[in-house]
C-alpha cells in the first residue's frame, strides 16, 4: 500500500490525525528500565502499544537512536510496528539532505534497513537531492517547509523580489513540480497557525506533518483550524514528549495513553 492510501486509511480507522513522536532518551525512563541494555526498544514498544489506538502514524526521530549506538533496537521496533499495527504508517524523522548520490543511500536506510512509509527532507539543496526518494513510488517524502523553531525564520521567511518568503516557494515548488510520485507532504509547525493556513492555501490537500503542540506548545484549535483540508483531515500532528514522558512513575504505560487519548479528542474536538 503506497503511503499516502496508509495514512489516509489510518486517519479513517483511527479517527485521529495524532501522531506520536519516539524521541527516547534513558535519563528520563522510569526506574523499571534504567540500566537495561534494551531500555530503548522495550519503552518505545510499550508507547506504541499504549498509544497506537489514538495514533494515526508513528514517528521515530532517528537521532536519538543512532546517539545511544541503538539503530538495531530501531529497527527491531519498526519490525515491530509492521508486524502488529500495520495500519499504522511509520514516518522516519531524519531531516536528511545531501547530493543525489548520497541521497540515494540515506533512501536505501529509510526505505529498506528501516521499512519507513515516509521519510523527512530538507529540500535546500534543490530538487536533485529529492529524487532519489521520489524513485521509490509509493514511500512518503515529508519536505521541511515552514518549522516549529523560532530560529527557522531566519532562513523560511526571506522574501524574493514580489514579497513572497522562502517557505512559500518550498510550498509551491513541493505540490506543483516536485510531486512527481504524488507522496509528497510537508513540515510545517503548530507555532505558526498563519503559516499553516497560508502552506494549505498554496497545496490543497496535500499531507501536512505539524510538530509543535504538547511540550512546544502549539495551539491545538487553531492549528486544526489553519491545516484541515477539504476533507476534514490532511494533518499528521505530531506529540513526543508531552506523551512520552506523561509521568515517570510506575504509571507511565497509563499515562501515556491517557495523553494521547486526550491529544486524539482534543484535535478532533477542533475538527
Amino acid at each position: 500500500m503506497i503511503f499516502t492510501q496508509k495514512l489516509q486509511q489510518a486517519w479513517a480507522t483511527s479517527n485521529s490525525m495524532l501522531t506520536v513522536g519516539l524521541d527516547p532518551d534513558p535519563q528520563r525512563f522510569p526506574a523499571e528500565l534504567q540500566g537495561r541494555s534494551d531500555a530503548i526498544f522495550e519503552f518505545c514498544r510499550a508507547i506504541i502499544d499504549v498509544t497506537a489506538p489514538y495514533a494515526c502514524a508513528i514517528k521515530p526521530q532517528i537521532a536519538y537512536f543512532s546517539a545511544q549506538r541503538a539503530e538495531d533496537q530501531l529497527e527491531a521496533l519498526c519490525n515491530y510496528i509492521l508486524e502488529h499495527h500495520p495500519g499504522l504508517p511509520i514516518v522516519l524523522d531524519a531531516k536528511r539532505g545531501d547530493i543525489g548520490s548520497t541521497a540515494e543511500q540515506y533512501a536505501r536506510e529509510a526505505f529498506e534497513r528501516y521499512q519507513a512509509d515516509a521519510v523527512t527532507v530538507s529540500p535546500y539543496m534543490g530538487f536533485d537531492t529529492l529524487e532519489p526518494y521520489l524513485s521509490w513510488k509509493s514511500k512518503g517524502v515529508i519536505i521541511l517547509c515552514r518549522t516549529s523553531n523560532t530560529g527557522g525564520s531566519d532562513l523560511q521567511f526571506i522574501e524574493s523580489a514580489d514579497g513572497t518568503p522562502l517557505y512559500l516557494h518550498v510550498a509551491s515548488l513541493a505540490a506543483e513540480k516536485w510531486n512527481t510520485s504524488g507522496q509528497c507532504a510537508l513540515v510545517v509547525g503548530a507555532t505558526f497557525p498563519e503559516e499553516i493556513a497560508r502552506v494549505r492555501a498554496r497545496v490543497g490537500d496535500m499531507p501536512l506533518l505539524i510538530p509543535g503542540i504538547g511540550a512546544q506548545g502549539g495551539d491545538i484549535p487553531a492549528t486544526v483550524k489553519a491545516g484541515r483540508n477539504s476533507q476534514g483531515t490532511g494533518m499528521m500532528i505530531n506529540s513526543s514528549r508531552a506523551i512520552l514522558y506523561a509521568s515517570g512513575g510506575d504509571n507511565w504505560r497509563e499515562a501515556a495513553a491517557q495523553a494521547a487519548r486526550a491529544t486524539r479528542d482534543a484535535i478532533n474536538a477542533a475538527r
